[in-house]
């Protein structure tokens, strides 16, 4: 994480940027392992995003603290490459959602052939390891999964769709993720779910918190 860059924002909070979403998952774990995001850490809120990690500083706690916390775990990530996103679960106590889906997608046909694997093989590989969430973004609700099968990576459909159904169950890129409410998209879609992923009347709203582990079992 050599390059990782850290940019004042705001007078309570420090913006850290680094080079892919891999590079954030490795930095909120690691914030979190030293300490720095627990009760007694100088980190109020996490906010990760595809590049960068947004530090709010607990209140009576100078952001100068923050500022530092992050240099130091930054500077003791280094260059590794750490473990694969997902594959190691995570250590933030965001806990695991199982997802129920109907691999009946319209998709699910060209990322077999994207891919070269069966349809049947690409839902095993879908529901085969864990995923987890990097962040999220787009609408409410709506979270990026990292860490799946990588020969699931996939490209956006050419022509985006006008109206996707929620509940849709997709891929783009290195990210699987599920369609909270009816909206326009271009993710590859392998099928569908009936879990509610944003409920104001719920506490959390959100259904799929960052870290938090995620499993798609095929539904019958």
């Amino acid at each position: 994480m050599s390059t990782a860059r850290l940019l004042p924002y705001g007078d309570r909070a420090v913006l850290v940027e680094v080079e892919d979403t891999p590079a954030v998952v490795r930095l909120v774990d690691a914030l979190a392992v030293a300490g720095a995001t627990g009760p007694e850490g100088p980190v109020a809120e996490v906010v990760p995003a595809a590049r960068t990690v947004l530090l709010v500083a607990r209140p009576g706690v100078p952001v100068a603290a923050v500022r530092a916390a992050a240099e130091r775990t930054a500077a003791e990530q280094g260059d590794r490459a750490g473990d694969a996103a997902g594959e190691r679960g995570t250590a933030l106590d965001a806990g695991t959602v199982e997802i129920p889906v109907v691999y009946d997608g319209p998709d699910l046909a060209d990322v077999a052939a994207l891919t070269g694997l069966s349809p049947r093989e690409v839902v095993a590989a879908h529901t085969g390891r864990p995923w987890r969430v990097a962040f999220g973004g787009f609408a409410p609700g709506f979270a990026y999964l990292v860490g799946g099968d990588p020969r699931l990576r996939v490209p956006r459909r050419s022509e985006p769709r006008t109206s996707v159904p929620a509940g849709a169950v997709g891929l783009a890129g290195e990210f699987s993720g599920v369609y909270p409410r009816s909206s326009p998209g271009g993710w590859q879609l392998l099928g569908r779910t009936d879990l509610v992923l944003w409920d104001l009347d719920r506490e959390p709203p959100a259904l799929l918190r960052p870290g938090a582990a995620v499993r798609f079992t095929e539904a019958t």
